[in-house]
């Protein structure tokens, strides 16, 4: 299975691009053992449209645009669950399980994802209910999913 991070925003060069950047290798690399084949990022320009709810659907066009068929879209939302990274883990590992070529981890602009996502989206996520700069979610986004594959793989990273 293939694991994606599709982001509003580009995060430009600098800390928090490496660091999301490690994590993001980190979990291809180590993912390929247990079955991911590869875990990679794809940024989308915020849109620039004047109202809220335009820019949420124009981001959310951009999101989905060449999503692979029977993708799993997992949402990040402040509304959404908020799951222990054993559960996260666990969400990956049944989605691999039963087949799903690929998942996606959906990051949307600061206004928030458009509808049309949001009724795609297999799961929605909360990183908790502060709310976070899209660099800092990208980076708690690879990280989970580095620490999803470690749970699964049953490396010592992750200590409950």
């Amino acid at each position: 299975m293939r694991i994606a991070i599709h982001a509003v925003g580009k995060l430009k060069a600098g800390p928090e691009r490496e660091l999301a950047d490690r994590y993001l290798d980190r979990a291809d690399k180590a993912g390929r053992a247990i079955g991911f084949s590869s875990v990679t990022a794809r940024e989308i320009i915020e849109s620039r449209a004047r109202e809220a709810l335009q820019r949420k659907e124009e981001e959310a066009r951009g999101l989905l645009a060449d999503l692979p068929p029977g993708a799993l879209l997992i949402a990040l939302d402040e509304r959404g669950d908020s799951p222990t990274s054993e559960r996260f883990a666990e969400m990956l590992g049944q989605a691999r399980d039963r087949g799903t070529p690929n998942t996606v981890l959906m990051i949307g602009g600061p206004d928030g994802h458009g509808q049309e996502l949001l009724s795609r989206a297999g799961h929605r996520i909360s990183f908790g209910r502060l709310t976070w700069p899209h660099q800092i979610v990208r980076i708690l986004a690879a990280e989970q999913v580095y620490r999803a594959v470690t749970i699964l793989s049953g490396h010592p990273y992750h200590r409950p």
